[in-house]
């Protein structure tokens, strides 16, 4: 079809698109400068002739800056379905206050492109239709030039630019790697968008429906202090994850789908295809504000918005810093004052705002068995591996410590009376009664606190148990629910009528119970390869010889399985 047969100029200057409908055989799609062209070429014709009421007896109707900046002139206009079969350039408008700017986008053919605009992802994504015979989305692609998709999009209507003439152009197709570019303010002409890498994510191969019930998979929003790396010094984020049961990749996978093109899920009160991450840390005065901030909430300065992700401290008398992703406008400067949308909190800005980088995802990036974080996300300190790096919100790197486990069964009797398992740490094939010893005596009536001789070693799991060689010569078992140097925090037990006397031996149980399950299993921070000793006696109603074994620790963990003989 010819250009002609696809618009018509009305009598009250509307020019309209009157060809075929996208997907459509037929639909057409023309450069700006060839609808200028056009037009012209009408504009010198003696008498108008079909549906183009325009010849030389009418007044000017467009004017050419450049072959890619067109103004329409002297009231004649386009609407929206007329800006979509145009592209490669600029339209403008009524003296200016209407305005398409041309968009090219660099990626690969068939990419599905979304653009959040104003803090809205438009709906109407027209430049993702497929032309017909192609099975490809995208208008006026050029697979030859590396082009995927070529239009005309709004940025300024009745005199105001929207949102400073910004987009931001993404891919959320899951399953695929996503991506994202940010354009500050479009310029008259052709706005080049790079999207290159468009293609299957090799770590995303779940079923997006399979991926749907992980609903296990949570997070604790706001400031979050966590000691990643298990030094004693809290690091600080502005999530902490729990990631259940799943793997890292299975975890890694939900994280796309909650932010995926399309998601009805909220993350820090946004809906999650909208959702990017931190996009400015901003230093603000301490005291100088009102109220309590809420982690999140909607924040907004003159010439901005946002959405508060953390603050250093919710009483904002102590708030030094905040963590926001910019909805509209630009950062907030030195000086202005920060608003909270629900809690009314406010404190003036002290000095730049630092703009950090966005992850696409905004979780960070898989291995397929490791996550290496985006700025500011965290997770539960047991949830991460040595292998796992995430950033704090000073951007420092960290890694978590090599927790290994170590397992007793997939066979042990928890009918009736259960198998006992004991586990303690190797000294010639039995128990290491001797592995600590009492730095001084346990004599109280409520004692909390056992000391040992030297330091405890940095494999014990945190919490636990340990055995104290009493007076009597009983080794009694006691839970602690801490420990540091060489202190061991227990419940609350009476030694008074049976001291431990200084030198006693002291050591770790590492398994010391019933078995609840079938398999027993004790989780701890690889420090040096161990070789534990393993007891698993039963004398019930099911009763065993009883069984020992010693087995290795090492970089990956160990195990044991007992051998179960009767001894009925």
């Amino acid at each position: 079809m010819a250009i002609g047969d696809d618009f018509e100029i009305q009598v009250d200057k509307d020019i309209r698109y009157t060809g075929s409908a996208h997907g459509v055989s037929g639909a057409g799609y023309y450069t700006v400068l060839e609808f200028h062209e056009w037009a012209r070429g009408l504009g010198d014709d003696a008498a108008a002739t079909g549906d183009d009421n325009y010849d030389i007896t009418v007044v000017d109707l467009s004017s050419k800056a450049f072959d890619t900046i067109i103004e329409l002139v002297n009231g004649f206009n386009i609407d929206q379905t007329t800006s979509e079969h145009l592209y490669g350039g600029s339209i403008i408008q009524a003296s200016g206050d209407d305005i398409w700017d041309g968009i090219q986008v660099v990626g690969t053919t068939g990419m599905d492109m979304q653009i959040i605009q104003n803090n809205v992802v438009l709906a109407n994504d027209f430049w993702n239709e497929i032309p017909f015979g192609s099975s490809d989305k995208g208008l006026n692609s050029d697979p030859a030039n590396g082009i995927s998709h070529q239009f005309i999009l709004k940025v300024r209507t009745s005199g105001s630019d929207i949102d400073g003439r910004r987009f931001i152009a993404t891919t959320r197709e899951y399953e695929k790697v996503y991506g994202e570019r940010k354009i500050n303010g479009t310029g008259r002409g052709v706005n080049v968008v790079a999207l290159s890498g468009w293609t299957n994510d090799l770590n995303n191969n779940t079923a997006a429906g399979t991926v749907a019930t992980w609903t296990t998979i949570t997070n604790t929003e706001g400031y979050a202090n966590i000691d990643v790396n298990n030094d004693s010094t809290d690091e600080y984020y502005y999530s902490e994850w729990n990631r259940d049961s799943y793997t890292i990749n299975q975890f890694y996978e939900r994280m796309k789908w909650l932010t995926r093109q399309g998601s009805v899920s909220t993350l820090y009160g946004l809906n999650g295809e909208l959702f990017r991450g931190i996009t400015h840390e901003i230093p603000v005065d301490t005291g100088g504000g009102s109220f309590n901030w809420t982690e999140p909430e909607a924040v907004s300065w003159s010439g901005g918005t946002g959405q508060l992700f953390a603050v250093d401290d919710v009483d904002d008398d102590s708030t030094t810093k905040m963590w926001i992703q910019l909805l509209t406008g630009i950062a907030p400067t030195d000086g202005q004052t920060i608003t909270g949308g629900s809690s009314g909190a406010t404190n003036d800005v002290n000095g730049s705002a630092t703009e950090r980088t966005i992850s696409a995802p905004f979780c960070g990036a898989s291995t397929g068995s490791a996550l290496i974080g985006a700025y500011g996300f965290g997770m539960e300190a047991l949830d991460l591996t040595s292998s796992d790096i995430v950033f704090d919100l000073d951007n420092d790197p960290y890694s978590a410590p090599n927790y290994v486990t170590f397992s007793v069964g997939d066979n042990l009797d928890t009918s009736g009376t259960p198998d006992y398992v004991l586990v303690t740490n190797n000294e010639s094939g039995g128990v290491d009664y001797d592995q600590m010893t009492l730095n001084g005596a346990l004599t109280g009536g409520a004692v909390t606190t056992v000391t040992v001789t030297g330091s405890i070693p940095a494999d014990t799991p945190a919490t636990g148990t340990i055995r104290i060689e009493r007076d009597s010569g009983k080794y009694t078992r006691h839970p602690y629910s801490a420990w540091s140097g060489s202190n061991f925090t227990i419940t609350s037990h009476d030694f008074s009528s049976d001291n431990a006397s200084n030198t006693n031996n002291v050591f770790i149980s590492y398994i010391d119970k019933q078995a609840a399950s079938s398999t027993e299993q004790v989780t701890m921070i690889y420090d040096a390869p161990r070789t534990m000793f393993i007891r698993v006696r039963n004398g019930g109603n099911t009763p065993i010889k009883t069984f020992e074994t010693t087995a290795s620790l090492g970089t990956a963990g160990g195990s044991a399985t007992p051998v179960r003989t009767s001894d009925a």
